[in-house]
C-alpha cells in the first residue's frame, strides 16, 4: 500500500499545473492533501471524481483558507472531521480522519504560528489537542498513521539554516519540544527512522527567495506512525522532483 501526503497550497492552483494527471499516474492507494483552500462546491467535477478514487473533503468556515482532502481507492470504514474536543480546533478545516480495516489515517494541516503570539499559542494548543486525540484513539486499540504539514522542522538536520531561524516560528524550541514529546509517546517519524543521518532533505522552500533552486529548505511534512505499524514500513521518501506547490509530496509504503 502506498500513501502520499502533499500540501498543495491551493487545489485549484495545482489543478492548472497537471495535478489530475499526476494523481492518476502516481500509483498511490491514498493521497492526503493539505491547504486545499476551497470548499467542495467550488471544485470541478474533474477534481471531485478522479477515476478510481473516492474523494473526501474538509473545509473551514473561512473561504479560500486551510482545508484538507483525501483521495482513496478503498472506501473508509468511517470518516471524521475535527477532533471534537474544542470547536476552536475544528472550525478551520484542518483535520480529516479516515478509518480503514487495519489502521486509522489522520490527515492534518497544522497551524502556522508566524503571524503573532496569539496565533503561536493557537498552534501550540492545537499540537496538544492532536496528542490528546491520538492518545484517545490508541487507547481504544487503533493503529495510527498521522500525516500532513506539521509546520515545524523538528531538528537542526531538518532545516538548511538552523541558526538563522532559531527565533522564527516553525523552528522555535517550544514547537520542537512538542515534537520531542510526540515522539516520547512512541510516535515514529518514518522518514527519519529510515534515514537518520540524511541532510538536505526538505519538503518546503520559500517562493520569495528562489530557495528551491538552491535547496534552502525546511522539512515540515511528516508521516508519523504508531509503533505497531513499523514492521510493515517498506519505504518512506520525499518526492522532491514533484513541483506545483511550495511544498513537495512525501510518500509512505506499507506491506
Amino acid at each position: 500500500m502506498k500513501l502520499i501526503s502533499w500540501n498543495v497550497n491551493g487545489i485549484r492552483a495545482v489543478e492548472k499545473k497537471g495535478f489530475i494527471e499526476w494523481l492518476e499516474n502516481c500509483g498511490a492507494d491514498i493521497i492526503c492533501l493539505q491547504e486545499t483552500k476551497a470548499r467542495q462546491e467550488q471544485l470541478s467535477d474533474n477534481l471531485l471524481n478522479i477515476n478510481g478514487y473516492q474523494s473526501i473533503w474538509c473545509s473551514g468556515e473561512r473561504k479560500g483558507y486551510s482545508g484538507v482532502a483525501v483521495y482513496t481507492k478503498d472506501a473508509p470504514v468511517s470518516i471524521a472531521r475535527g477532533f471534537d474536543l474544542d470547536e476552536k480546533f475544528d472550525r478551520e478545516g484542518r483535520i480529516l480522519s479516515t478509518e480503514f480495516d487495519d489502521f486509522t489515517l489522520l490527515n492534518i494541516y497544522f497551524p502556522n504560528g508566524q503571524k503573532d503570539e496569539e496565533r503561536l499559542q493557537y498552534k501550540l494548543d492545537f499540537y496538544d489537542a492532536t496528542l490528546e486525540y491520538c492518545e484517545s484513539l490508541r487507547a481504544s486499540g487503533k493503529k495510527l498513521i498521522i500525516c500532513g504539514d506539521y509546520n515545524t522542522a523538528h531538528n537542526e538536520i531538518d532545516i538548511a539554516r538552523p541558526k538563522e531561524n532559531e527565533n522564527v516560528s516553525g523552528f522555535l524550541r517550544i514547537e520542537r519540544g512538542w515534537m520531542d514529546k510526540f515522539e516520547y509517546h512512541g510516535y515514529l517519524d518514518t522518514f527519519r527512522k529510515n534515514f537518520p543521518e540524511r541532510k538536505d532533505a526538505y519538503t518546503w522552500w520559500s517562493y520569495r527567495t528562489r530557495a528551491r533552486a538552491r535547496n534552502i529548505g525546511w522539512r515540515l511534512d511528516y508521516f508519523y506512525i504508531t509503533p505497531e505499524l513499523w514492521s510493515r514500513v517498506t519505504k518512506a521518501e520525499i518526492l522532491d522532483d514533484i513541483t506545483g506547490s511550495d511544498h513537495c509530496p512525501i510518500a509512505l509504503e506499507l506491506n
